[in-house]
């Protein structure tokens, strides 16, 4: 029995979940996104709403899976046998380790070929200018003639005629019939162009077919059908198929209409609102004509009134009733200066006699008392305050006074120089003293310490 080897390599040990999800990882690190071309088969959609099916061809294949949200986007209902083209992530369903796709987008093969056809050449042709705003004219807004590009016998044709008129029967409509499908179709359509637009017969061109898949539209998407519609020299409206469907015409043209129906509305006025809007004139009209009699009439008698004024009679009663305005004026202006001279004579007066010798002596006679008044109660009042204060800084003197110490029964010694004995050291034995009281002095002698 052999024994295992040592090998001191660290082992790196993964679980099937673990290297699934590297797997996964590395698939999707390697193929982001791809787009692959097969036939369905085994297609399944459960009450969930996702899509299962497989992607073969004739040598492999593949399991693939569309989730809900992308699968409300198609436009188409898979089944198996049809062949697809798909943009899809590359992955590995983790929990059974099998290799799918996640489809994100899917068309059928042939309409994404033709689908990728048309964008380039929209690209190609928007390069060049031939979309651009600029360049597209305005529709006449009352087209007496207009010729309509389109199949005889389709549908399209029926509603077009039908919506002019009803709505606007004063057009001259001319159907120029023209293949619009198949190989014939846009040579066909780009010679009868050619010819609507140097005819001069035409305000304005509507070229318009029914629906149909890409395939039936594409003689609309067709580049010397596009060079046409841009040299016409007319206003050309493009109605292609039902409202979601765009065409190169419709790009091309000066206005694209959703339906043919819509076209045909875009294109000519509605008679009723015209009929409406005319009768709104009219009434405005006659409003305004009447407006303009009153203003006239109203004028004519405003002159004649000035006429009237302008006669002598008139002239000499507005004469007269101003005079007698005037004198009545110049009446109450001279009362008015008579009554201001009496007032300003009365106040004269009154300052004259407010000025007489009489009458500034008695004020000042007044004023004189008023003032002797004033001064003697002044003075008493201060001789007052006076008094009151010497009486007490007497009191305040006595109070501090040697004499009032005396008189409690103290005594103040003097030596024989009549100096203040202050210290028992400042007098010997013999010496003699003088004690004042507060009623008299006595001599004493000092008889011992």
């Amino acid at each position: 029995m052999q024994a295992p080897s040592d090998d001191t390599t660290p082992r790196h040990i993964l679980t099937p979940s673990s290297l699934n999800r590297l797997v996964r990882d590395l698939l999707g690190d390697v193929f982001p996104q791809v787009w692959i071309e097969g036939e369905l088969s085994n297609v399944a959609k459960p009450a969930s709403g996702h899509l299962y099916f497989t992607l073969k061809d004739s040598g492999a294949q593949v399991r693939c899976a569309m989730f809900k949200p992308k699968t409300a986007a198609l436009r188409f209902r898979p089944v198996d046998g049809m062949q697809v083209l798909l943009r899809a992530k590359v992955g590995l369903y983790e929990p059974r380790g099998e290799f799918q796709l996640v489809a994100e987008y899917m068309e059928p093969a042939g309409e994404g070929a033709l689908q990728r056809e048309f964008e380039q050449l929209k690209a190609r042709l928007d390069a060049e200018g031939l979309f651009a705003p600029a360049r597209k004219r305005a529709l006449p807004r009352y087209a007496r003639r207009i010729g309509v590009i389109t199949s005889a016998t389709g549908a399209a044709v029926r509603d077009v005629l039908s919506v002019l008129g009803r709505r606007w029967p004063l057009a001259d409509v001319e159907v120029l019939p023209v293949p619009v499908q198949g190989r014939e179709a846009p040579p066909a359509i780009v010679a009868m162009l050619n010819k609507a637009s140097s005819s001069g017969r035409y305000d304005v061109l509507l070229l318009t077919r029914g629906g149909g898949s890409l395939e039936d539209l594409w003689a609309f998407n067709d580049e010397a059908v596009a060079r046409a519609i841009h040299a016409s020299a007319v206003p050309v409206v493009s109605a292609v198929g039902h409202e979601i469907d765009f065409s190169i015409a419709d790009f091309v043209a000066d206005l694209r209409a959703p339906t043919p129906s819509a076209a045909a509305e875009l294109l000519v006025p509605d008679a009723v609102a015209v009929g409406r809007h005319l009768q709104q004139l009219q009434q405005r009209m006659v409003t305004l004509q009447q407006r303009q009699l009153q203003a006239q009439a109203q004028r004519v008698d405003h002159l004649l009134a000035r006429l009237q004024t302008q006669r002598p009679q008139a002239r000499l009663a507005r004469d007269r009733e101003r005079l007698l305005h005037l004198q009545h004026r110049l009446g109450a202006v001279l009362r008015e200066q008579s009554q201001l001279r009496q007032t300003r004579l009365e106040r004269l007066h009154a300052r004259l006699l407010a000025q007489h010798p009489r009458t500034q002596l008695s004020l000042l006679a007044r004023r004189l008392a008023e003032q002797d008044q004033r001064l003697r109660r002044a003075i008493t009042y201060t001789l007052e305050r006076q008094q009151t204060a010497l009486r007490h800084a007497g009191h305040a003197l006595h109070a501090i006074s040697p004499l009032a110490t005396l008189e409690r029964g103290y005594a103040i010694l003097f030596d024989e120089a009549g100096q203040v004995v202050r210290s028992v050291a400042a007098v010997s034995e013999g010496d003699t003293v003088n004690a004042r009281m507060s009623d008299g002095e006595l001599n004493l002698r000092v008889l011992g310490k």
